[in-house]
């Protein structure tokens, strides 16, 4: 982990301890009720984080709502339990848990079991070539362990409670909603919901509406969620309340291309291909394009979404050398999903999943419809009649119930989400054989379907149109996390004026800095003071944010100070008609006339003109560009 420019480095812990510790001294962020003794997972926003969070979903909403031309919508936290029965919430959004058989206190199994892997392969100095290969085929294998599985090697490794050694409970699931009950009866149960997501879903058909009934479309949403972390942990990547920002593109499930892919075809970075993974080989840079004419990437809208959060991320800051997109193995992917990758940011922790890009087919718009008894579906108009072939899959709910229980409804769901090939031939071996294997992914194993429990047919008809479910390409953003790692990423050292200390910085690009400039007197002079006051106001009345300092400290102090805020800008009065502004990173200075500064500081901070070029304009040293 770099700390500064000239590469020294220090140990990552001690790295993450410095970026906290300064964080938390100059307010970025602080643990929540913290005279109380704060409670895990919650933490409060100083007034420099909530500028830095600000700024993150302002220029969200330019990068993706503006651009894209995307209706947003907000809708409420608390959500009735039949809404997230349909969506699967309510029976599946669990995580296995284990408990301090004395204390009971509560841990997260896999979490136990990854961290016992990695401190063996860190830290253990003898550890054989075999029992390496093990422990890393655990990790690798981690998210797809059953609750049987995960205990087995919790009892083979010897793994105790962390706090007190105490034996573990075997794992089981806990669900990770908060509960609650909508109105004073409490008949009306309801959850805090844990994605935003699945208020753009019920509201398809009128958003669908709104845009003139045509596909494609996509709304967006930013707002809390909340999820009842078993064991929070790792600061702000892993909390009980979080701020999300979600897209839901609508798209014709038949044509997921998209017209302006091109735009982003020829970008290369880091992909992480499920191949790569299995066979332990390394990340590498694919250009996106070939990404999707080989495959690799599923689609072309789907390639555009993975191209347009990797421009945002870089805007912001994150470093492209420590950025990647993951892509799920097969064991991590819902049956329903056609393709689905994570950008995943490294930081002190080690690779951070910060945003998820995942083709999610037509799972959730079908489940509303079914739950909720209202078609949430979209119309294509044929000019001339068709005769149209159409799959037809109907399973016979009362002979699954009577087979599988409480398994039935998993177990139709993919039944229906069957490609017509594999409908097809189910429908040749029932026919032939009277029973067939068939492998349900949400429940992780083979189940047995009898001739009696499906009905498979293909039915001709004219149709003066097409009636469809749409395909949902969903970019879900974790903004605690994207700030986070934003953070790390933007932090080094430096040493003082006289090499006696090392101060800190966070090198903020203008976009994102929590205060755009700083306006210092050079002394207490009352003078300078008015002429400071002057700039001040025309920097407010140009939308610039800014921090006045007319204490007596030393000029030096004070830019130590703002440099640790990440404030790009510092504006010294030093004269009645002009002024210096000095760049954080370089500190190369430019003189500039009083009436001028603010558009300076505007055209700077907004992109319209780099800081190379006021350097030329104002015949400053010019400085290397770093592209």
């Amino acid at each position: 982990m770099a700390s500064n420019g000239d590469n020294n480095v220090i140990n990552r812990d001690a790295f993450r301890q410095a970026v906290v510790n300064t964080l938390e001294r100059r307010l970025f962020y602080v643990p929540s009720f913290k005279i109380y003794g704060g409670v895990a997972g919650l933490y409060d926003y100083g007034p420099p984080g909530c500028a830095v969070k600000s700024n993150v979903l302002a220029f969200w909403r330019q990068h993706f709502v503006l651009e894209e031309n995307m209706l947003e919508v907000d809708c409420p936290c608390v959500t009735p339990e039949i809404v997230l029965k349909a969506s699967g919430h309510v029976d599946k959004f669990t995580d296995l848990m284990v408990k301090d058989e004395k204390t009971g206190t509560c841990y997260r199994a896999d979490h136990l079991l990854k961290d016992f892997c990695k401190d063996k392969l860190e830290k253990e100095t003898n550890i054989t070539a075999d029992k390496a290969a093990e422990l890393k085929h655990v990790l690798a294998v981690l998210d797809d362990l059953s609750a049987e599985e995960l205990g087995e090697k919790i009892r083979e490794y010897g793994i105790v409670a962390s706090d007190t050694k105490n034996p573990l409970s075997d794992p089981y699931p806990f669900n990770l909603m908060f509960q609650t009950s909508i109105g004073p009866s409490g008949l009306s149960p309801g959850f805090m919901r844990p994605e935003t997501a699945q208020g753009i879903f019920v509201n398809f058909k009128d958003l669908y509406y709104y845009n003139g009934n045509k596909l494609p479309f996509a709304a967006a949403q930013i707002g809390q969620a909340f999820r009842n972390e078993i064991s929070p942990r790792q600061g702000l990547l892993r909390v009980r309340e979080f701020t999300l920002a979600e897209i839901e593109h609508f798209v014709d499930p038949d044509d997921k291309s998209h017209p302006k892919f091109y735009e982003v075809s020829n970008l290369e970075f880091l992909m992480f291909p499920r191949e790569k993974q299995v066979s332990g080989q390394p990340a590498r840079r694919i250009r996106l394009g070939e990404a999707v004419s080989k495959g690799i990437v599923n689609n072309e809208t789907l390639g555009y979404f993975i191209g347009r959060v990797y421009l945002f991320l870089i805007y912001l800051g994150i470093d492209k050398d420590r950025l990647r997109f993951r892509q799920h193995l097969a064991n991590e992917m819902a049956h329903y999903a056609a393709d689905c990758w994570d950008a995943e940011i490294e930081c002190s922790y080690g690779w951070i999943e910060c945003v998820g890009i995942a083709d999610r087919s037509a799972y959730d718009l079908r489940a509303h419809t079914d739950k909720s008894g209202v078609p949430l579906v979209a119309h294509e108009k044929f000019a001339e009649p068709r005769e149209v072939e159409n799959l037809v899959i109907a399973p016979v709910k009362k002979e699954l119930g009577l087979a599988f229980k409480g398994d039935q409804r998993m177990v139709c769901e993919a039944l229906e989400v069957m490609s017509e090939k594999e409908a097809m031939d189910m429908k040749a071996n029932l026919e032939s054989k009277g029973e067939v294997e068939f492998h349900v992914c949400t429940l992780a194993k083979d189940v047995t379907i009898k001739k009696d429990m499906v009905t498979i047919s293909k039915e001709k008809k004219k149709e003066h149109q097409r009636v469809f479910t749409p395909s949902v390409i969903e970019p879900s953003f974790g903004i605690g996390r994207i700030i986070y790692c934003l953070y790390e990423h933007s932090f080094y050292r430096r040493p003082s004026k006289t090499g006696d200390e090392q101060l800190n910085v966070f090198r903020f690009p203008p976009l994102v800095a929590p205060i755009k400039c700083t306006v210092f007197p050079l002394v207490q002079n009352q003078q300078y003071e008015q002429v400071a006051k002057h700039i001040a106001q025309m920097l407010t009345t140009a939308g610039i944010s800014y921090k006045i300092d007319m204490t007596g400290t030393s000029i030096g102090k004070r830019y130590a100070r703002t440099d640790e805020l990440g404030v790009p800008f510092a504006i010294t009065v030093d004269s009645a008609s002009s002024v210096t502004i000095r760049e954080r990173d370089s500190k190369v200075q430019i003189r500039v006339d009083v009436e001028e500064v603010a558009s300076v500081v505007k055209e700077v901070t907004e992109g319209q003109r780099t800081w190379n070029d006021m350097l030329s304009k104002y015949n400053a040293p010019s400085l290397q560009n770093d592209d």
